[in-house]
């Protein structure tokens, strides 16, 4: 084994695909790895959205991984088709009459998998006892040559190397950095809706199995199908940072959410008030945040981030894609010879993150001005439709 991890140990905090992926990448080079997971086990919680998974990101990183053939079995085709309508569910551009459809190999071609396959897969790539479930981190001392990671269980564990991989409350990166992320004025109300053929049928007929993107009014709403026959629902706002508390909703109550939605969306087409009728869906205020762009910090000796853990921003159709990049990275940089010392190698690491942090930021900020701009819609439309 050809690598500056050769009898070392790599902890890896948190189990989402960026983080098992790393483990997935590292395991196939030799690598003593272990995934520390705050869940109780693999079911404990039901799993998030559809993920579009990106050419030259994540399908790299799953190639790089030997899973292509398996990503291909659980993967949703015709799930990544958009419908861009407006308040009044009018289609503006619809995916599903092109003529042509994109494939594996095609630079633009970005399949959408649920995140519950996709973390299952990862997981059953793993060799046996590589997660530490019930693994909820709570302080880490921090050694000359390696780190002692404390759990809320009482167990401890040892590591020469930790990589944060746990997402945008991260208990790793404030031994990193003390920069935290800043709202981003914008705040999505989210829900699933269960049996959605059943529950919003008009929404669900519209939605045609792939996706739907509504702007107007300065507003977004977005919906996605999922294999489970459940639809997840973001409604996209700006507000203040406090909005949530200050509203006095009771966000498990559809009811109470869709007369603030009446108000709020008052010019809105009624088909739009089927996300609030099932009364057993309960709605969570999500104020979306982002790091900094000019974060900067000084390369630790054996500690670093991964993902959202260190680069977090507003959805923007890159995040997963941005941690397995990260893991595609980090396993290349730490296993390719070219580097004496596990400092060094973070200090490579972390530049390019850093680099494409910043390019990928910028983007998002502009998406984010013109989506919530009045007018978003006829921009997304004419993004889709190049003259």
């Amino acid at each position: 084994m050809n690598t500056i991890l050769k009898n070392k140990k790599v902890a890896i905090i948190g189990a989402g695909p960026g983080g098992l992926t790393l483990a997935r990448l590292l395991q196939l080079k030799g690598v003593d790895v272990k995934v520390y997971e705050r869940d109780e086990n693999r079911n404990v919680r039901v799993q998030g959205a559809t993920l579009d998974i990106h050419t030259d990101s994540g399908l790299k990183a799953l190639e790089a991984a030997g899973l292509m053939d398996v990503f291909k079995a659980s993967y949703r085709p015709g799930n990544d088709l958009y419908r861009i309508v407006d308040k009044n569910a009018t289609v503006f551009h619809d995916d599903h009459k092109k003529d042509t459809t994109d494939d594996f190999g095609d630079a633009w071609f970005r399949p959408e998998i649920d995140r519950g396959p996709l973390r299952d897969m990862l997981i059953d790539s793993l060799k046996p006892d590589t997660i530490v479930w019930d693994s909820h981190i709570i302080s880490l001392e921090k050694n000359d040559n390696n780190c002692e990671i404390i759990f809320e269980n009482g167990k401890k564990a040892k590591a020469d190397v930790v990589i944060g991989a746990d997402g945008a409350n991260s208990k790793i990166r404030p031994f990193i950095t003390p920069i935290k992320p800043v709202y981003s004025g914008v705040t999505y109300l989210v829900c699933n809706i269960d049996d959605a053929k059943k529950n919003a049928p008009k929404v669900y007929d519209l939605l045609k199995g792939g996706k739907i993107a509504a702007f107007d009014e300065s507003k977004t709403i977005f919906v996605s199908a999922k294999g489970d026959g459940t639809i997840d629902i973001y409604i996209g706002f700006k507000t203040d940072i406090n909005w949530a508390k200050e509203s006095g909703i009771d966000f498990k109550n559809g009811k109470e959410v869709s007369k603030w939605f009446k108000k709020e969306y008052a010019n809105w087409d009624s088909i739009w008030l089927e996300l609030f009728e099932d009364e057993k869906t309960e709605f969570i205020p999500r104020p979306l945040y982002s790091m900094p762009l000019d974060q900067y910090w000084e390369p630790q000796s054996n500690i670093t981030l991964l993902g959202d853990a260190a680069h977090l921003l507003p959805p923007n159709g890159e995040g997963v894609n941005s941690a397995m990049l990260d893991a595609f990275n980090f396993s290349e940089i730490f296993t390719n010879g070219n580097f004496t010392s596990i400092e060094s190698a973070i200090a490579y690491y972390e530049k390019q993150m850093f680099e494409r942090f910043v390019k990928e930021g910028k983007e998002t900020g502009e998406m984010m001005d013109w989506m919530y701009a009045p007018g978003g819609l006829q921009v997304m439309v004419n993004m889709l439709n190049p003259t």
